[in-house]
């Protein structure tokens, strides 16, 4: 995995650590992605990321059928303040322009110890271990930020996400509340 941390060191020729927030990721296929945290300016990349989704990857997404998303969830989506909630997206170049192809984020209430964690690749970027790269990321984020647990709540015949979540060491149980759901859990010390 070529990766650059958020603090990657230029130690070789002893000059100072260069502070950078952003990586590029090789996918299974070999195309590379630029990965880095959501920005105020991603708005309408993110809006237009979610409205080209499938019907079934939003569901999976946001275990609701959606259409496209509203004003309030936009404001909540885009609403990342890096301790409480943290979002990486997914880039690619096409045609000159940066299109958002995956995005993974996780969300707390203030002094938890655990953070809800939620991923989505658009379709056609699916089974390129674009999920994994960015949960890996995100993963990194919340131990950094001192959460002690992740979780995850989805549905329960999303097998990409079963998948995932094991690759990722994710225990897995059934919503005690609601049969067709997933609740994943992962130590994060």
């Amino acid at each position: 995995m070529t990766v650059i941390p958020q603090h990657a060191s230029n130690s070789a020729n002893g000059s100072p650590e260069v502070e950078t927030d952003h990586w590029i990721d090789p996918l299974k296929d070999g195309t590379h992605v630029l990965i880095r945290p959501l920005e105020a300016s991603d708005r309408e990349r993110e809006f237009a990321f979610i409205k080209n989704l499938s019907a079934q990857s939003r569901h999976f997404r946001f275990l609701c059928s959606i259409t496209e998303p509203g004003h309030a969830l936009m404001n909540q989506l885009m609403d990342i303040n890096s301790k409480q909630q943290m979002a990486y997206v997914a880039l690619f170049m096409d045609g000159g322009h940066l299109i958002e192809v995956g995005v993974a984020r996780y969300a707390s209430a203030e002094g938890d110890t655990q953070c809800e964690s939620a991923v989505v690749v658009a379709d056609q970027w699916q089974r390129k271990g674009l999920g994994k790269r960015l949960m890996q990321h995100l993963i990194d984020a919340a131990r950094l930020n001192g959460f002690k647990s992740m979780m995850s709540m989805d549905s329960a015949v999303n097998s990409p996400m079963r998948g995932l979540a094991q690759d990722l060491g994710f225990e897995s149980r059934r919503d005690p509340l609601d049969g067709t759901q997933v609740v994943y859990r992962l130590a994060l010390n």
